[in-house]
């Protein structure tokens, strides 16, 4: 009677995985997008200081995104500690990566 209630907790963390790869996916899209802006910016001679300003929208947006795909790792690893993906130590490093 196990083997249903497995599938069941499979199918939701499947769910859960594709939901966080998207929002993954839409924070580097949103990065990309200002990154485009900053380049636009820089071709057409805006000011310095809204340059600065958008580069660093890029930078966290970009730092969001790699916090989130630790935690997601992180997330999968407690619910599966015998998974092969990443270790502890890999986890650590990883986000010590970002900090």
């Amino acid at each position: 009677m196990t083997g249903p209630v497995q599938a069941d907790v499979a199918d939701e963390r499947a769910a859960e995985l594709a939901a966080s790869q998207r929002k993954i996916v839409n924070r580097l899209r949103r990065a990309q997008g200002q990154l485009a802006g900053v380049v636009k910016a820089i071709d057409s001679g805006a000011e310095c200081r809204d340059v600065v300003i958008q580069l660093a929208a890029v930078s966290k947006a970009l730092d969001r995104a790699g916090y989130a795909i630790v935690a997601t790792a992180m997330r999968n690893c407690i619910v599966d500690p015998e998974s092969e993906s990443v270790t502890q130590d890999e986890l650590e490093k990883l986000f010590l990566t970002l900090a």
